[in-house]
Formats: structure tokens, sequence, C-alpha cells
């Protein structure tokens, strides 16, 4: 079945239907990582977008049940240039083909990834739609698409009850953990290093994560504008006030940032992929990172007196990570956690479970 991916600008690609064949209108971003879409797809942080894969071959290994980062996939829609008909790989469990159609994933192939991201890239994100239909009024397809807005994920992606998770060996402290969009290897990777963790779902009060007797609290990425989240962002006031170590990533980065009276504003096109470079200020190192974000906390919104920039992004500067002056507390824009992408900075998770381990602050609370 053909299938046109239709731009805000007016810009048309012809293809072939993948997936769904329902219309849909989203958000068009593009991710350079040259595997892990099963892991991408189920992302939550993707709500509401659809993903160009720059990488031109995707699909060839399948997917399987291992590889999944929630319950489902989130991206609206898919497009990628060529999709492998069949997966090859010892842990294939389907076709890549057939998983999208499952969850209503829209999708086209056969088109130019490389020039829609070259599109993106200079023009900006922007949004989009995928149709089946042979015959379309153009006008109306550009108001549709003009008139999407990415909004209500976090709502749509957080779950609807706590969640406890065993530590993995001798349990060492409890961790709250909030539930914005939360991938499943942030779970393990805190679980692997010896944390009980108890997942909230976002809208839970910080008085009940307080009253909870845990060692640390961590905020999870997510989606959309972080600005959205006025409840949110004074929940998270609440927690920065008390003395529990914090550690937050990608959209819990810049809900403190916000909370604590620094700014964020919507990127160009994003960073997606697993080959981004940030540098350590302090130690001057870099690190490759895995990144998924459209949003970044602006430099000249930091108070020195709240927060010093810990983290930059090689390419162009912007802001990947801050140490609050306020004790036992920090927060990264990209994914330590990967998944996919690659593991140099999980040491972060090390860290924080120090700082549980050796509070600055000696607290009432907890269960050391």
């Amino acid at each position: 079945m053909k299938a046109t991916l239709i731009l805000a600008n007016g810009s048309v690609f012809r293809g072939q239907s993948i997936g769904a064949a329902a219309d849909r209108v989203c958000e068009m971003v593009f991710n350079t990582s040259m595997t892990g879409y099963q892991e991408i797809l189920t992302d939550p942080s993707y709500a509401g977008q659809g993903i160009v894969m720059s990488y031109p071959l995707i699909g060839n290994y399948g997917v399987n049940h291992e590889d999944s980062e929630s319950q489902r996939p989130w991206a609206s829609a898919f497009i990628v240039r060529h999709l492998a008909p069949r997966g090859s790989n010892f842990r294939c469990e389907g076709d890549l083909n057939s998983y999208l159609k499952e969850y209503g994933i829209t999708g086209i192939e056969g088109v130019d990834t490389r020039a829609l991201t070259r599109i993106l890239r200079s023009q900006g994100t922007m949004n989009g739609m995928i149709t089946c239909a042979e015959h379309f009024h153009m006008e109306d397809c550009l108001a549709r698409i003009r008139a999407y807005r990415v909004e209500g994920t976090v709502e749509r992606v957080t779950r609807s009850a706590p969640q406890v998770y065993p530590a993995v060996g001798v349990q060492r402290v409890r961790v709250a953990l909030m539930d914005y969009g939360v991938k499943q290897n942030m779970i393990r990777c805190l679980q692997d290093r010896g944390c009980q963790v108890t997942v909230y779902p976002a809208r839970t009060p910080a008085r009940t994560i307080l009253a909870g007797g845990f060692d640390g609290v961590m905020l999870s990425n997510g989606p959309g504008d972080p600005a959205d989240n006025a409840d949110l962002i004074r929940e998270v006031r609440a927690l920065y006030d008390s003395d529990l170590p914090l550690f937050a990533v990608c959209l819990g980065h810049q809900l403190l940032a916000l909370a604590t009276g620094a700014g964020t504003r919507k990127m160009t096109f994003g960073h997606r992929g697993g080959n981004h470079p940030v540098r350590d200020v302090a130690s001057g190192r870099a690190f490759i990172t895995s990144q998924n974000h459209g949003y970044v906390v602006t430099r000249d919104s930091v108070d020195p007196a709240v927060a010093e920039i810990s983290h930059v992004n090689v390419n162009e500067g912007s802001v990947e990570g801050l140490r609050y002056v306020r004790p036992d507390c920090f927060t990264v824009q990209f994914h330590p956690e990967a998944a996919p992408g690659p593991q140099d900075t999980e040491n972060l998770f090390d860290r924080f479970v120090d700082m549980m381990l050796h509070p600055t602050v000696r607290r009432k609370g907890g269960t050391r």
C-alpha cells in the first residue's frame, strides 16, 4: 500500500505503508542511532512524536520481549528508508512490521530519510502527517498538521499505581523513583546496585515520598515541554527542599531546574541518538552519551548561587548537567542508563548510591 508523508513546510515524501494504515499527525524528529530501534520505539519520551531513523536499514534483527523499555511502544509514527522484511538474530521473536501493526504505530518506508533529516536539522523539528489516502486535499492536511501540539504526554505514559522492584543481591538502600516516563533500564541500573526501587506515578505528592523512609529520590526522563507541568514542578520543589539525595535525568533534570528558578527552551532539532559527546566540566573528560530531548535548560538562567553547570555538549555547548549547591543533588540531561547507546556514564548511578550511603546531611529517616 502506498503512503505519503507531508511536513508542515509543505514537503512531500512518497513511499510504502508499514505498520498501521491509519492517518497520523505528530511532531517529526530524527534519531541517529544505528541500532536499538525497539528500545527507541518503547522509550516513553517519544510519546506524541514520529521518529525518523537516519540509518538506512532498520528491523534486520527483529524484535523480542527483552529489549522493550516500557510495556508498549509510545512513538506515534515510524519513518525508515528500508524495513527488513524479517529479523535474523538468535533472540528474534518476530518482525518489526508486525510489531508496529500490533500496537497501531503508523509508518512509512522507502523515503529518503537522510534528505528528511537534513530538512529537520536545517529548518527545525516540525509537525507532519502520514496518510495512506490515494487522494487528499493538501490545504486540509496542512491545517491539521499545523494545529497539532504535543501535550498531556506525561499523564499518558506514567503508571497508575506504585510498583516495588527488589534489589539484586543484598539490599543497600531504598529509592523512590518518580515516573514521568521512566525507561526500564533506569530501574535495572538501580536494582543492580543494591537499590530497592519504588516507582511512583508522576502525580504522587511530595509528602507521600517524604513520609516513605527512603534514602534518596530519582526523577526520571519523560516526554513533552517541561514548562507544561506546573503541578509537577511544585512537587519537585518540595522534594528539593528536603534533605534527601536527589538525582534527575532528562525531563527530571529540566523540572528540577524550573523548580529552582532556571528556564528552559525548545531546541531547533534536539538531540536524539547514541553518539552525542558530552564534556565533564570538572575533569575535562569527554563521554559519548545516549540522548533524547527537544528541550534544554538555558545557560544564562542558571543562578550560580543555586547550581553550577557540570556537563556541556561538546558540539554546541548546551547545558548537559547541573551540580547543585544544595547538598547531595545533581542532574543530567543525557541518559546514563543508555538502552540503547553507550554506557560511558553509567557510573553516575554509583555516585547516587554513594550519596545515599554517605549523605552530607544525616537524616532521621532512611533504612540504614
